[in-house]
């Protein structure tokens, strides 16, 4: 016990050298009695397991915390999801939110977009616009970011299929700010196995799907240091009804997969492993969600260290950006989502989010109006400058409950890593649909209790209010956006050279044949004006289509 106290010291001390170090924000941290309060609270008399499973924040296994002083050093990023109709209203409304206080981007691309469709093919009528912004082309996608600084400002993309496409137009765009890819920052979730698992929102088959990513893997690896080429998502395995311990275990074993393919590529894990990221939900069970964030650092870090012989200190931490739970929002007095998304928010930022996007109360119902977008930023806002949560590490780490709970939900993940793989890993478990029947089961389950009220859901099945009349306004978007839309595609279409387009889209779809690196051609593509629509075809050409099996 005497050499695990002198342990225990040892790290205390490394702890404070680096507190004492860290740069911290320009903020009074003492309660709103007065009381002084340390960055960070321990006990005096350690258990013989703390260090291996607590340990002190910024060190390993990072259960409390990536950084040494967290949110004391820097508050999260404010990061609020938003994409509608044209790249010309949705840039309005960019400016809006960061005028407002808002401290990155995040794009909310509609349905042709995401499944790799132009506005005029026959399956984007009727959506262009509609759940995100519609963007199909170079032009389309400087339009999205004009007047804002791609230097200086992070930008998060929610797109999977054909995110190799829009990170192309991404690139291009910041040329001709000016900007070499070195110096463009943000996030790609271009997550294409939780798509398969959850949100099938896909379009090649998994293994193309694959060789894409590492291909983007590769490429930003060497040109895009600062760049986050995959955000492995939880989120919408929670959103379609798995348990906090579901969405953690598939959600870190589609991590492994990315980490084997990289690896498989030639690709050393140093090299890309710390610009991996992930997004999780963050639902209403508070002390649960919390416990899910602590254990994923801890899983995520053990892994990397001894698994996989990461030496690289930042590959062993695991960054995150959370949101609000989706699903939880409902139509019955929209208003109390308001309270929903607090709560949830405040339990990412217990968890020690990076950063963090709050639900709007009518994101049920339609878009988020811009007055109700700004709500759901305040409540983000009132979480970091009038609860006092930011101002200490960690505040509910030693707590039995916490830990408990911490515990359990690893050892949950870790039987179904043992399932996965005998399996014989991700990709096989998802062609023979074990996430799905696993997902599916869990979500069965919980909806049943809501039927028999074993869970209550305030509004729903309890507390209703009869004869209620939906009196908050609605974003509502126009069929004529997918005219306009129509209309510019045609006019890029008159202007640009055919010819070159057509011998690049050719080129493409030989270079999917072998194996050289996608990136570069698709570039140039887009460079000569190529679309969304016509690279994707290009690809599907080789790669085809991906029909998933059916089971129950």
């Amino acid at each position: 016990m005497s050499n695990q106290l002198d342990l225990f010291h040892e790290s205390l001390d490394k702890w404070n050298k680096e507190l004492e170090s860290s740069k911290l924000r320009h903020a009074d941290f003492s309660t709103l009695s007065g009381e002084q309060q340390k960055a960070c609270y321990y006990p005096t008399e350690p258990d013989e397991d703390y260090l291996e499973k607590l340990g002190f924040p910024g060190q390993f296994p990072y259960t409390r915390g990536i950084h040494p002083s967290l949110y004391r050093g820097k508050l999260w990023t404010m990061r609020q999801f938003a994409g509608f109709g044209t790249p010309k209203e949705t840039n309005e409304r960019f400016k809006q939110l960061l005028k407002k206080g808002q401290t990155g981007l995040s794009v909310a691309y509609d349905m042709p977009t995401l499944m790799g469709y132009d506005p005029d093919h026959p399956l984007s009528k009727g959506e262009v616009g509609k759940c995100g912004v519609s963007v199909y082309s170079l032009p389309q996608m400087e339009r999205l970011f004009q007047d804002i600084d791609l230097k200086e400002i992070t930008v998060s993309q929610t797109i999977n299929g054909p995110a190799i496409v829009l990170l192309a137009f991404y690139i291009v765009a910041g040329e001709n700010q000016g900007l070499n890819p070195k110096q463009l920052r943000g996030t790609l979730q271009n997550d294409i196995l939780k798509e398969f698992t959850a949100q099938k929102e896909w379009i090649f088959p998994p293994e193309p799907s694959m060789r894409v990513i590492t291909d983007m893997l590769s490429y930003c690896t060497k040109s895009m240091p600062q760049y986050n080429t995959i955000s492995i998502s939880g989120y919408h395995i929670r959103e379609a009804g798995s348990t906090a311990a579901q969405e953690l275990a598939f959600t870190l074993a589609d991590g492994f997969a990315y980490i084997d393919y990289g690896i498989k590529s030639g690709i050393d894990i140093d090299d890309f492993a710390p610009r991996l990221s992930f997004f999780f939900n963050s639902h209403l069970d508070f002390f649960e969600e919390i416990a899910k964030f602590r254990a994923a650092r801890r899983i995520w870090a053990k892994r990397l260290r001894y698994k996989y012989g990461a030496k690289n200190k930042k590959s062993w931490k695991l960054r995150f950006h959370t949101q609000t739970a989706g699903c939880s929002l409902t139509a019955q007095q929209p208003e109390n989502n308001i309270a929903r998304t607090g709560f949830q928010a405040l339990a990412g930022v217990l968890g020690g989010t990076q950063s963090l996007h709050t639900n709007a109360m009518d994101e049920t119902l339609a878009l988020p109006t811009e007055k109700s977008a700004e709500i759901a930023l305040r409540t983000q806002q009132l979480i970091a400058y009038e609860t006092g949560v930011a101002n200490v590490v960690d505040p509910l780490g030693g707590s039995w409950y916490i830990e408990n709970l911490t515990d359990k939900i690893e050892k949950k993940v870790e039987k179904y890593f043992l399932e996965i793989e005998n399996l014989g890993g991700v990709i096989p478990a998802i062609e023979e649909g074990y996430f799905q029947r696993e997902i599916s089961r869990s979500a069965s389950e919980y909806q049943s209790k809501i039927d028999t009220k074993k869970r209550i859901v305030v509004g729903v099945n309890k507390f209703q209010q009869i004869d209620e009349e939906l009196n908050i306004p609605l974003l509502e978007i126009s069929d004529e956006v997918g005219l306009e839309q129509i209309n510019n595609l045609k006019l890029l279409k008159t202007a640009r050279n055919e010819s070159n387009v057509k011998e690049i889209l050719n080129q493409l779809t030989k270079e999917c044949k072998d194996s050289n690196n996608l990136m570069p051609f698709i570039i140039t593509a887009v460079r000569e004006h190529a679309t969304l629509g016509e690279i994707i075809a290009a690809m599907k050409k080789e790669f085809g289509e991906w029909q998933e099996t059916i089971g129950f």
